[in-house]
C-alpha cells in the first residue's frame, strides 16, 4: 500500500505594518511624532509630543501616515531653501 500525500501547510504571510510614530526633525527626539489620518474629513495631522510642532495636509483614500510625514519633511526642506 502506498502512503497518502500530505497536504501542504498554509503559509503565513507576514503583513508589513506602516509605522505611525516617527523621529522629529526639529527636536531630534526618536518616536516623538504621532500621525493621525481622519478618513471622514480627509485631513492628515502630525504632531511632536516634545516640541509641539504640528502639520496638517489634505489626504486621499490611499494616503498612509508615512505620506503625511514625508510631505512634512519636504515642506520643512522647502522652507529652509
Amino acid at each position: 500500500m502506498g502512503k497518502r500525500k500530505s497536504r501542504a501547510k498554509p503559509v503565513k504571510r507576514m503583513e508589513q505594518k506602516v509605522p505611525t510614530t516617527f523621529d522629529c526633525p526639529f527636536c531630534n527626539h526618536e518616536k516623538a511624532v504621532d500621525c493621525k489620518i481622519d478618513k471622514d474629513t480627509s485631513i492628515g495631522s502630525i504632531r511632536c509630543r516634545v516640541c509641539n510642532e504640528s502639520y496638517q495636509m489634505i489626504t486621499n483614500y490611499l494616503s498612509e501616515p508615512i505620506d503625511v510625514y514625508s510631505e512634512w519633511i519636504d515642506q520643512c526642506e522647502a522652507a529652509n531653501q
